[in-house]
């Protein structure tokens, strides 16, 4: 089952036996009355996070660029 599910989704079993156990472990607490608290994000560490995505994309582009120019790739996105 899982083997199906993992090609039809185009994952490794591994994920999808993961997903399974975080989901029963989910049930399960919720279900017993203990709430599982997410842990909360800093306002610090989204703006890290922030920075880190502009800092990815402008790599991305100047190397899609850089690829065009030197003829090695026909652009686009």
């Amino acid at each position: 089952m899982a083997s199906e599910l993992a090609s039809k989704h185009g994952v490794h079993q591994t994920m999808i036996a993961q997903w399974k156990r975080q989901a029963i472990e989910g049930m399960a607490a919720t279900f017993s009355g203990k709430a599982v608290a997410e842990p909360a994000t800093s306002a610090a560490e989204v703006e890290k996070l922030h920075a880190k995505i502009g800092q990815l994309l402008v790599e991305r582009d100047f190397l899609r660029d850089a690829s065009v120019r030197l003829g090695v790739s026909r652009g686009g996105k």
